[in-house]
């Protein structure tokens, strides 16, 4: 059973939310926060397989909460949640390397789908955000290599399936590698490209048309 925190401060639209995850069986929404504040309180008490956070939240908002997760429990995942205006809040968190960024007027199909891709390592931008954030967040990268310089085949077809937003056992299907193999790959690119991140191996790709 996949162990979510739903953390949004309306409460009908949280009530929403956790419908929209629970229609998948497997998925359970097992804490339920109204503020970020209290989502902390709730990670202390037990551990979550991903936490779905709402951007603004009063008390402490999402990206607050996301660093806090970030730094106390790393192997949480965190897919967020935000609205067509957020865009300083969501060129925030993609800086701290989140799994995902999702709409809230989006559909419970792609938001059991963004749950699922964080779970596996993947990273999921709805279409709107990556087209308002990304020309912005991809200025920042001057201290990259270029794409052609030191990567393998191998490694660029790696990173291609980064920025399709595949996550590792994806990438392993499509490429006919092991898991493992994708892992270690993925490690070598970002040293190779001196990046942190599968974010901005994600943006990346995007900019040198990779993708």
């Amino acid at each position: 059973m996949i162990k979510v925190l739903l953390a949004e401060d309306q409460t009908m639209v949280r009530q929403g939310l956790k419908v929209m995850i629970e229609s998948d069986p497997k998925i359970r929404v097992v804490g339920e926060a109204n503020d970020g504040k209290e989502a902390i309180e709730l990670c202390e008490k037990q551990l979550f397989d991903i936490a779905v956070l709402d951007i603004r939240m009063p008390e402490m908002d999402g990206i607050e909460v996301a660093r806090v997760i970030r730094t106390r429990w790393p192997t949480m995942k965190i897919l967020m949640l935000t609205t067509f205006d957020d865009d300083d809040y969501v060129m925030e968190s993609l800086k701290l390397g989140v799994n995902g960024y999702m709409l809230k007027n989006g559909d419970t199909e792609s938001l059991i789908r963004s749950i699922r891709s964080a779970l596996s390592g993947g990273l999921t931008i709805e279409d709107q955000v990556a087209a308002k954030v990304v020309p912005t967040l991809v200025n920042d990268q001057s201290k990259v290599v270029k794409v052609d310089e030191q990567i393998t085949p191998r490694e660029r077809a790696i990173l291609k399936c980064i920025g399709e937003g595949l996550s590792n056992r994806e990438i392993a299907d499509r490429l006919g590698l092991s898991v493992g193999t994708v892992k270690n790959n993925t490690s070598i690119i970002l040293d190779k490209l001196n990046l942190r991140d599968r974010t901005q191996l994600a943006i990346y790709a995007i900019r040198h048309n990779i993708v």
